[in-house]
């Protein structure tokens, strides 16, 4: 009986539309009719729209400026895909979804951490320190950089003042992102899955926005003249150094390093994923380092994608070149850091430098990314994804380079009365020291920041999985899934 029921009531349905329809057609007509024959005076006039003329020139450049600062963080959130399928491909295949889901949930834990305190210490007023005012989910006054004239890393005369408050929240919020996914490839293979989620806010609220606001929110860092444009410090070496006290503290993976501190290769499974990654971060970087801008000036946007990507390229050149004197081989693992070196060391300086300046920067890069992978092993410290050489020590590098390489003439046309030319360009090392105290400053905050919330974490709910599970891989321990179910693979 219950099969017949379903046609039956379709049936029904049929004969109701059919039967009624016309009905209710008509009575629509009906009403419709006696709507227009109404008396003038009961008739219900719309309300006269305001006569709306032509935006203004203000107005439009709002619009665009709005647009370009929405348009180029997404292209940094992009980047997550970037970083999942970098670090993933270039792990082994049993910890794959391990890998996958740190990098999608580190986003949404970083989201809800710098909404609700981070941004307030980061641009909120108060001491040179800290943000005190406004701390709570954007509640404060719109206290941000360019309100105050105070982001050294904006243009200035372009500066972001009337883009919606909401919408700096957003990209600033990417940036954040970023920095918290660059932990998880340093300390991939080995650690808890809640410990690094735990950490990742940790991150939002705590480390990031506190040096953000000495660098980017007016803190004391911005007034003594330290630059940072769009973050080698701010952004790779607060991730780098965070990621080296996790490593640190995590210790090596197992079979990393022989009794006879033999380095042995651990190869990553899924070198395609590991090259299409990098390429999605090539290209979200023309987000990253012209979008910091924060305005529309295509004179600015073009210089600096001309130098993101002219050191880059020179740093993906040298790093295999490096490699291939050094191991015999052009390995493409190499290959790919260097690329992410280039970006990573052109950050800070890419509005200020010279196109040629760009290509000198991106090449030493690339050497020294490839020099630092390897002597990182020999001192034992495991980083399965070379992280803590492309951010923190190319991100170290990038910082310096603007008190070496920055140029009169753009330095003047970003507005930046306080800045200093290079020491390549008559500026003295004035700017130089500035740039290594703000090197000094972040590194000792983040370490000791890193260190105490790893070591809580230790304690308190461990940061290790266990040996077995380490073995068996983390994607069947702490996910109950595989990457790639059904496939029998010899070495994983």
């Amino acid at each position: 009986m219950r099969y017949l029921l379903a046609p039956c009531c379709l049936c029904l349905f049929l004969f109701a539309f059919i039967a009624l329809g016309p009905i209710c057609l008509v009575q629509g007509q009906e009403t419709a009719t006696s709507a227009s024959t109404l008396p003038e005076e009961t008739k219900i006039e719309p309300p006269a729209a305001a006569p709306a003329g032509p935006p203004s020139n203000a107005d439009l450049k709002i619009m665009a400026d709005t647009v370009w600062v929405l348009v180029t963080g997404m292209l940094v959130f992009f980047m997550n895909l970037g970083f999942a399928t970098v670090e993933s491909g270039m792990c082994r295949a049993k910890n794959c979804v391990n890998i996958l889901s740190k990098n999608f949930i580190v986003f949404a834990v970083t989201s809800i951490g710098f909404w609700l305190l981070g941004w307030g210490i980061m641009f909120g007023n108060g001491s040179p320190y800290l943000g005190t005012e406004g701390l709570w989910m954007l509640k404060g006054a719109d206290n941000s950089p360019a309100t105050a004239a105070d982001y050294k890393g904006v243009y200035s005369a372009i500066s972001w003042t009337g883009v919606p408050l909401v919408v700096k929240f957003f990209f600033q919020l990417v940036f954040a992102g970023t920095a918290a996914t660059i932990v998880s490839g340093a300390v991939a293979e080995r650690i808890k899955y809640l410990s690094f989620i735990v950490f990742s806010f940790i991150m939002a609220i705590c480390i990031y926005p506190v040096v953000g606001h000495w660098i980017w929110g007016g803190g004391f860092l911005s007034t003594r003249g330290f630059v940072d444009f769009a973050g080698c410090t701010q952004v790779h070496s607060i991730g780098g150094w965070a990621a080296l006290a996790g490593v640190i503290m995590l210790g090596p993976r197992i079979g990393k390093y022989g009794p006879d501190g033999k380095v042995n290769a651990i190869p990553g499974h899924n070198m395609t994923a590991a090259t299409i990654g990098c390429l999605i971060l090539w290209l979200g970087w023309f987000g990253f380092n012209p979008g910091s801008t924060m305005g529309v000036d295509p004179l600015a946007i073009g210089e600096i994608a001309a130098t993101t990507n002219m050191a880059d390229a020179a740093a993906t050149l040298t790093a295999t070149a490096t490699c291939w004197l050094l191991l015999g081989k052009p390995d493409i693992g190499m290959t790919l850091n260097g690329c992410l070196a280039g970006l990573v060391a052109i950050t800070a300086s890419c509005a200020f430098v010279t196109v040629q300046d760009s290509v000198i920067i991106g090449a030493i890069a690339g050497v020294v990314v490839v020099l630092s992978v390897m002597g990182f092993d020999r001192i034992k410290i495991d980083d399965p994804v070379g992280a803590t050489s492309v951010h923190l020590v190319c991100g170290v590098f990038g910082t310096i380079c603007v008190g070496l390489f920055a140029t009169p003439d753009r330095i003047a046309r970003s507005g930046n009365t306080e800045q200093k030319a290079g020491l390549f360009y008559g500026g003295g090392t004035e700017q130089l020291i500035d740039q290594l105290i703000g090197i000094g400053c972040t590194a000792g905050y983040v370490l000791i920041v890193a260190f105490i919330a790893w070591t809580i974490l230790k304690v308190t709910m461990g940061i290790r999985v266990s040996e077995a599970e380490e073995i068996d891989g983390l994607d069947t321990g702490e996910h109950g899934n595989e990457a790639y179910h059904g496939f029998v693979m010899s070495d994983v």
